[in-house]
């Protein structure tokens, strides 16, 4: 009997000695209980979970010269350049490396990101740049997000990794407190500007409430700070390499079901992409549908459903990007156009950021609404694990909100 075995009859008040001990048989009755402790057949899923559907995607870019067709790049001379196939968490990884290659301010912490991370987006950067720029920290997030304002304070480029979003929250009061005031209080004599703080975050398939949670609109509602989500690859690439440089606190959320899942052929020279700014993925006439992250690939799917039952239909799709600051003009533009909303994030929908949102198209808008706005989101109960596929807001409630605008 091994060491993990006794260990767990111990548990139970009870020790057995190994030679006493014939088969597993005799004690329990049945073989399923050592089975259910060895190897499976079936392999566990991965940390960061999978999402399908996402490489069919029309909004992956799955060739280079897809991936070149993209007017935001021209000033950046990458058009003319090379590209690789990269998941997110590569070009992430890609763009912290151009960071610290780019700027010797720039340094990287957090829990077990000198070993690659949990989620593998610091791999290989303590080897190449060393460990006193790319180090571990003990477990404390109040600590890591304590230390990156003080770094930043300095002039340093602090790039701190909390491991998990759920586990932000001991840190709360230093970035919210500390590091969202820290220029206005002093009147603009001092600053943490060179502070970002990356999380993934977001449902991953069996994170259960601990590790699936999106924290957007708590951070949203704190002047001095920006929140930002990339939905792809390229967009986490050029998002994060924007953010690092831009001279604000920053919070840069990842959708770890995206890690592996999304996939695309990511230029591999030094750009960025506009904070602040969304990214209209398909124009329409009818609906407008806005989302951020993982989410634009249901809504994606949401539409395509909604198209093919309604001949004619032309529905435009909005990836907001930046939650704060938010895109008003964007949003407030296609409204005044099709006269129709749908809100779609994971987060629980009372004082989500989609009621931000509908309060100011309802501003903006009134006269030119021809429905009342949906929002579709994750429900107001802790996450689940075994009902996630119940919470997260999936095609056909998305599907369903879109029609609802439409026969109102």
């Amino acid at each position: 009997m091994n060491v993990s075995s006794l260990s767990f009859l111990r548990k139970f008040g009870r020790i057995i000695k190994p030679k006493n001990i014939k088969s597993t048989k005799s004690i329990f009755g049945t073989r399923i209980f050592h089975k259910s402790f060895s190897s499976s057949t079936q392999s566990p899923p991965p940390a960061e979970g999978f999402m399908p559907g996402v490489s069919e995607s029309k909004f992956i870019k799955n060739t280079s010269e897809d991936a070149m067709n993209n007017r935001e790049l021209l000033e950046f001379g990458v058009l003319d350049g090379e590209t690789k196939k990269m998941n997110l968490f590569q070009s992430i990884n890609d763009a912290m490396r151009i960071a610290l290659a780019t700027d010797e301010t720039a340094v990287i912490f957090g829990e077990d990101v000198a070993f690659g991370g949990v989620f593998r987006c610091t791999l290989g950067l303590s080897e190449m740049f060393g460990r006193d720029r790319v180090f571990n920290t003990p477990l404390t997030e109040q600590g890591i997000v304590g230390f990156a304002i003080g770094m930043a304070s300095m002039g340093h480029t602090a790039i701190a990794e909390i491991q998990f979003a759920d586990y932000i929250y001991p840190a709360f009061d230093q970035i919210v407190n500390e590091a969202a005031k820290y220029r206005y209080r002093s009147g603009g004599l001092f600053n943490v500007g060179g502070l970002l703080i990356r999380a993934p975050c977001s449902a991953v398939g069996h994170g259960g409430h601990y590790h699936s949670q999106s924290p957007e609109g708590y951070f949203a509602h704190t002047p001095g700070i920006k929140v930002v989500i990339p939905r792809s690859p390229i967009q986490a690439k050029g998002l994060l390499l924007a953010s690092i440089r831009d001279r604000n606190p920053i919070i840069f959320l990842e959708p770890k079901i995206l890690y592996r899942a999304a996939v695309e052929y990511v230029p591999i020279g030094d750009y960025e992409l506009p904070l602040g700014k969304a990214e209209i993925l398909k124009s329409g006439k009818d609906v407008t549908v806005v989302g951020y992250g993982s989410q634009i690939y249901v809504l994606e799917n949401a539409i395509k459903m909604a198209e093919k039952k309604i001949s004619g239909l032309s529905c435009e799709l909005i990836d907001l990007r930046t939650i704060l600051p938010w895109d008003v003009d964007t949003v407030v533009n296609s409204v005044n156009k099709t006269g129709r909303l749908v809100i779609a994030h994971e987060a629980p929908q009372t004082s989500g950021f989609a009621a931000e949102i509908a309060t100011t198209i309802t501003e903006n808008c009134f006269l030119r609404l021809e429905s009342p706005i949906q929002r579709v989101c994750g429900w107001d109960t802790p996450f689940p694990l075994v009902f996630e596929k119940f919470y997260v807001p999936d095609a056909i409630r998305c599907f369903d909100a879109i029609m609802e605008v439409v026969e109102f």
